[in-house]
């Protein structure tokens, strides 16, 4: 071959490759594109665990606190400071009554502790509705960051959601543990977290122990499948109120999965009096 062909293959070799690249290229960049001009998905598009449906609380601790009014004084376990426990041994039943505010005890930092059924779904894209039967009560939890809060403290307050990666259920800040295969976003880990501002004062304990307006209530859904087919929703809730309270206020609470809304029955809030003397939590 003489020298000036073999420049020639050479040259149209070394073309043909630069063009394979750039085809290559033009392929790999194709999917990255048109991943961006997808729109992101809706909250509940997105959403890793399905909590609708209807829920009944299951009530197997602290039964004298929650199936009944316990005695006037009885805060066990609640860290209250010097001004909680002022409030609490001031509770008057009447007086509520004569103010209407037999709704105290079924804010959103009390009710879910309560003998509450729950029908969850979605009102619209990016809002969580649970309605709650023992109180007719309404909670809304906003993954719209931009959802206006209401002019003035309301019982169920102001709640904004999201769901919680995998890193941050682990307890890691998601870039602390770097992003998912090829630098994306960390795996959704299944947990919803709420938390909940702009709360009217309640109860914690519908027998007047308090919760300020100061009160910030952060609380974690989890939803479990088990063999025998039952499902639970598992709250964890977590008060903080430097009004009334020493430290954080944390409790578990369970609820099974119902079949149907056979058992929903909404009721307004009422009032009952307290149990006389202690009873068992049994």
């Amino acid at each position: 071959m003489r020298r000036t062909d073999f420049q020639s293959l050479v040259l149209v070799l070394t073309a043909s490759a630069a063009v394979l690249g750039v085809v290559s290229a033009a392929k790999a960049q194709a999917p990255a594109a048109a991943a961006q001009q997808q729109p992101p998905r809706t909250p509940r598009a997105a959403a890793p665990v399905d909590l609708t449906g209807y829920w009944a609380a299951a009530i197997t601790e602290d039964w004298r606190f929650r199936m009944v009014t316990p005695p006037k004084g009885d805060y066990a376990s609640v860290p209250l400071n010097a001004e909680g426990t002022k409030a609490a041994d001031a509770w008057d039943m009447q007086k509520d009554i004569a103010a209407g505010e037999q709704c105290r005890v079924f804010g959103a930092a009390g009710i879910m502790r309560m003998p509450v059924r729950l029908h969850v779904t979605w009102q619209d894209e990016t809002t969580l509705k649970v309605e709650i039967d023992n109180g007719n009560q309404v909670r809304l939890f906003h993954f719209d960051k931009t959802a206006q809060a209401p002019a003035q403290p309301d019982w169920q307050g102001h709640s904004l959601a999201d769901w919680e990666t995998s890193a941050q259920g682990q307890g890691l800040a998601p870039a602390a543990a770097g992003g998912g295969r090829g630098g994306g976003a960390p795996a959704l880990s299944g947990s919803l977290k709420v938390v909940t501002t702009k709360m009217k004062p309640g109860y914690l304990r519908r027998n007047g122990v308090p919760y300020s307006g100061n009160a910030l209530l952060t609380e974690f859904y989890d939803r479990t499948s088990e063999p025998n087919g039952d499902s639970w929703l598992i709250l964890t809730s977590v008060i903080d109120d430097p009004t009334y309270l020493n430290q954080p206020f944390m409790l578990t609470t369970h609820f099974k999965r119902e079949a149907d809304g056979s058992k929903f029955t909404p009721r307004p809030c009422t009032v009952t009096a307290p149990v006389v003397g202690r009873t068992g939590d049994n």
